[in-house]
């Protein structure tokens, strides 16, 4: 039913073949576009977006136990802060 096309890489310019696998799964999908980039060019694109999306660390001391506190946010003097053993410990309590 589907036949492997060639295609040009937008980014690059380079040709790509789509493939009659890809082009069923796809479909199965429901993806109504063909892919514009080749694997190389959507694999760059990927890892650059997970660059982008890396979290920055603070440390804080921990509230209940008085530890090193490893945090994804910036803690603020007017709200306490517990290290993951110390949260879990009252996450469970509180269920």
């Amino acid at each position: 039913m589907y036949q492997d096309k060639t295609l040009v890489c937008k980014e690059c310019g380079s040709e790509f073949v789509f493939s009659a696998g890809e082009q069923e799964f796809y479909a199965e999908r429901g993806f109504q576009n063909e892919p514009q980039r080749c694997k190389a060019c959507r694999d760059k694109r990927k890892n650059a977006a997970k660059g982008a999306t890396a979290r920055e660390f603070f440390t804080a001391v921990c509230a209940a136990c008085g530890g090193e506190a490893k945090v994804p946010f910036e803690p603020k003097s007017d709200r306490p802060v517990y290290c993951s053993e110390c949260f879990a410990k009252i996450k469970a309590s509180e269920g």
